[in-house]
């Protein structure tokens, strides 16, 4: 087997990365920042990530025996997940419920699941997208209880692992079944196959079982159960990742599955009724909640059920506005947690409270939590409003207008309790006489460019839409 190893190159950074952060793991206690184990290089390693795979964009071919596909569609999404390692990396950076003798192995860990992630993105095999998902998985299990001496972390730590597992095991049984029923685990021959109910209902039940896996790393209910704990249990700088990139991964191998389909089909059916429960469920429990992050994580459960609207269309332009709203979602909820780690300096829960006068004391993060917010609404000029345009106007038509009316109408509910948290940082004064927070230069560049970057994308995301578009008609049969 001859491998082109230009086929690879934001593997092979991230690679790079992980063996250069596990070279800082073998440090003598007492000397985490000083000299060649200081890990300032690291932003400056994943910004590297970023441009090798912007270059490798047009890259294209087939790898490991037809297993690994690289095409336009996953170095789409390998720049994402290079993108938001980076950014989460960053944000990281001085984490303080980490301690320092734990950074490097911290460190690890991400760039361990960012690579499961990019191997997610190029797998059109059962077995490795299988292979894939655990690595992106086990790394997530290590850094979930890290907080300090936090108790709750240890308890998100542990509904995390359970939870994952249980819905890998479910993935796992499912994939015996699409093995049992149409003797091949290979996309490309997959997709040859019936997956209608009448013709192979083993085959129908099987990739019904085995998208579970991916439904749990979306939060999509009823698989949703560990999100709002795990999110508000761990760490702000680790939940940031947890929020965004494992829904990377999640939506590609979704989107190569549904490429598989014909909108008509039971499992299409499924996914509709799945995506309307989990926006309505999503939102209505957002609106009672106090904690930030509790509220972010709920409203992640709610996207969820955004995203597979676009998969329900099952067609080009459905499956392109899936993989551009994820990307938007991946900077919209940086973003926000962007803000929160400035803002919780000791590692502390922000509450909505927390937020009273923020304009004042802080009014340049008060304006990026209020784009933030305002993308995760979907209101105008913000990049959130187009993701969900691109959404429901690709599912119209499709068989499935009563999931837009009700994607609409949860579009609605949710403006209450985003704009809630803007209200709490613009028209709320603080009882307590709080100091100003100013962001460090650094970081307040990055905080910045994401802010800009949701308002870029709304205003001109066609060239970005397109792209993905491209890269989704190739893959489509």
């Amino acid at each position: 087997m001859k491998v082109d190893f230009t086929l690879l190159l934001p593997e092979l950074v991230q690679i790079l990365i992980i063996l250069g952060l596990f070279v800082q793991t073998l440090k003598k206690p007492g000397t985490e920042n000083k000299g060649f184990f200081c890990i300032c290089w690291l932003p400056w390693a994943s910004a590297v990530g970023i441009a090798v795979a912007a270059f490798s964009m047009k890259r294209s071919g087939l790898l490991f025996w037809d297993a690994y596909q690289v095409d336009g569609l996953s170095q789409f999404f390998k720049m994402a997940i290079a993108l938001g390692f980076a950014i989460a990396s960053l944000n990281a950076m001085s984490a303080p419920t980490v301690k320092d003798d734990q950074r490097a192995d911290y460190f690890l860990f991400f760039a361990l699941s960012s690579l499961g992630l990019m191997l997610m993105a190029s797998s059109v095999e059962l077995i490795t997208i299988y292979i894939s998902l655990e690595i992106a998985s086990y790394s997530l299990y290590s850094i979930i209880p890290i907080r300090g001496n936090d108790p709750r972390a240890a308890e998100a730590g542990i509904k995390y692992i359970l939870f994952g597992a249980a819905a890998t095991a479910i993935a796992l049984f499912g994939l015996s079944y699409i093995l049992a029923s149409q003797h091949t685990t290979y996309l490309h021959l997959l997709a040859a196959k019936s997956w209608a109910w009448a013709d192979s209902p083993l085959a129908v039940t099987g990739i019904t079982l085995f998208m579970v896996g991916f439904f749990f790393k979306l939060a999509l209910f009823p698989f949703h159960f560990w999100c709002p704990d795990v999110y508000d249990g761990t760490s702000n700088e680790t939940a940031a990742f947890a929020a965004t990139l494992p829904k990377l991964g999640a939506v590609v191998i979704l989107i190569r599955l549904v490429a598989l389909l014909k909108p008509e089909i039971e499992i299409i059916t499924i996914m509709a009724v799945l995506s309307a429960a989990s926006m309505t469920f999503g939102n209505l429990a957002a609106l009672i909640q106090t904690d930030v992050k509790r509220i972010l994580g709920y409203s992640s459960v709610a996207h969820a059920g955004y995203v597979l609207v676009g998969l329900v269309a099952a067609s080009a332009t459905g499956l392109s506005a899936a993989g551009f709203y994820s990307l938007i979602y991946l900077l919209m909820n940086l973003t926000c947690f962007w803000v929160i780690c400035s803002l919780s300096t000791d590692g502390k829960n922000l509450m909505l409270d927390d937020l009273n006068g923020l304009y004042k004391r802080a009014p340049y993060l008060a304006f990026v939590l209020a784009v933030g917010a305002f993308a995760l609404v979907g209101l105008p000029p913000t990049a959130g409003f187009m993701g969900k345009l691109f959404l429901l106007t690709a599912a119209w038509n499709r068989g499935y207008n009563w999931l837009i009316i009700i994607a609409a109408l949860n579009t609605a509910i949710s403006i209450y309790y985003y704009l809630n948290i803007v209200r709490h940082a613009y028209t709320q004064e603080s009882d307590a006489l709080l100091p100003e927070k100013a962001p460090r230069c650094c970081s307040a560049v990055w905080g910045g460019v994401l802010a800009a970057s949701l308002l870029v994308l709304g205003i001109i995301p066609q060239s970005v839409f397109c792209w993905m578009e491209e890269a989704t008609r190739q893959m489509m049969p």
